[in-house]
């Protein structure tokens, strides 16, 4: 069955709707479904016109279990595509098993009131999954997503062990704004602003948040500082990984947007928990959201590329390997093909690939599953022809930071 529900129509939900409308030979039928419909009719609207493909909409809170469940169940879908915000996953895992429908989404689940990043209560519904014969695939974005793919094709076809790996997230683009972010601002924010993390011989070393810079040369981007963060495929890549002994994580960030960043800190803007304003609740980092641009809506202004990929240390044949698997993306091309920039295009481009293969039967499998436990081969023949083509180089010796 081809049919597909995808539940979010932001940036990365209009670029998986557009790749799947274009991929009709995969995807007979397309519902697309958010809390504001009107969101959905102009995604379909603008899908209608660059594809001439009709996709349904329909209005939908998804932290409803039951209306969720029952959208799944007047749809009739094969799988159901998460790309909603991360505090609903639970309760879209949840009708997924009422109504016994497979299960993908970009990002883990995070509990509304505190910043904390990990898998433990998506690995919780393994049992469920299982029992139920239906699959659940996570993070199946870019990071996590992709890299995760890449690391396990480094260690199927690249490296006969991994013993580092870094992964390095650089947005080169420019929108010429003072500070805008390149995805949901709530969650990027969040992501930012934890402390950091990595694993390490066995155990995770934390530090502040962006206090470990480092300046790395990005092909087609040019020198850019890189921070060393938590996110969280670092958790799943450890635990499906016991032999790499070190697993880091690092992103761009320009000097105008950390400036920014550091005087909305400064005044308690990026807090997540209530305060009282004029006899109300708020939480001020939901209220800078507001302020802030929508990142759907940047695409139109974005120039530049984005540059994403990991570096793997280790052994091949007995001699020490190091090798830099990556992907290049252009912000106005992928604006041209879909109407949104390349943040969002690097994000819904492996949703709709991994729908593909879940729906095709090459990914099957009954429980809760991280992209690494996957064949990345599929996965890998489909990003060089949907948009997301990868290169490899052997690097001479391994980096120094």
């Amino acid at each position: 069955m081809s049919r597909v529900l995808v539940i979010g129509a932001g940036g990365v939900g209009s670029v998986a709707v557009h790749k799947m409308a274009m991929n009709a030979d995969m995807f007979s039928h397309i519902t697309l479904a958010s809390r504001r419909v009107a969101k959905c009719e102009a995604v379909a609207a603008s899908v209608k016109q660059r594809t001439g493909v009709t996709i349904a909409t329909a209005a939908l809170d998804a932290d409803d279990i039951a209306a969720t469940t029952a959208l799944i169940q007047a749809v009739k879908p094969g799988l159901v595509v998460n790309l909603a915000l991360p505090y609903q996953d639970l309760a879209i895992m949840e009708a997924c098993l009422a109504a016994g429908v497979n299960y993908l989404d970009t990002a883990n689940y995070e509990p509304r009131d505190e910043a904390r990043f990990e898998y433990s209560w998506q690995w919780a519904y393994q049992e469920r999954f299982a029992a139920a014969g239906l699959m659940a695939v996570l993070g199946c974005g870019f990071d996590p997503g992709v890299t995760s793919v890449f690391t396990a094709h480094a260690r199927k076809h690249l490296l006969d062990r991994i013993d580092t790996l870094d992964i390095l997230d650089c947005n080169g683009g420019d929108n010429g704004l003072p500070f805008a972010t390149n995805f949901n601002p709530e969650i990027n924010i969040r992501e930012v602003t934890a402390p950091s993390r990595h694993w390490e011989n066995g155990g995770w070393v934390e530090g502040p948040a962006l206090a470990h810079k480092q300046v790395f040369d990005f092909d087609q981007v040019g020198p850019r500082n890189m921070y060393l963060m938590y996110h969280e495929e670092l958790e799943s890549l450890a635990r499906f990984y016991p032999e790499i002994k070190r697993i880091r994580f690092w992103m761009t960030f320009g000097d105008s947007y950390l400036k920014h960043l550091e005087v909305l800190r400064n005044v308690g803007m990026t807090r997540i928990d209530p305060v009282m304003f004029e006899g109300r609740e708020i939480v001020p980092l939901q209220f800078l959201k507001a302020l802030l641009p929508e990142p759907a809506t940047l695409g139109s202004v974005t120039r530049g590329k984005t540059n994403i990929g990991i570096i793997a240390t280790g052994e091949k044949a007995g001699q020490p390997k190091t090798v830099y698997v990556l992907n290049i993306c252009d912000h106005e091309a992928a604006y041209a093909e879909t109407g949104n920039q390349a943040v969002s295009y690097t994000t819904g481009v492996p949703a709709m690939i991994g729908a593909a293969l879940m729906l095709g039967g090459q990914w099957k499998g009954s429980g809760v599953f991280n992209m690494e436990q996957l064949d990345p081969d599929p996965f890998m023949d489909l990003l060089n022809r949907q948009g997301l083509p990868w290169q490899v180089k052997d690097l001479a010796s391994p980096l120094a930071f």
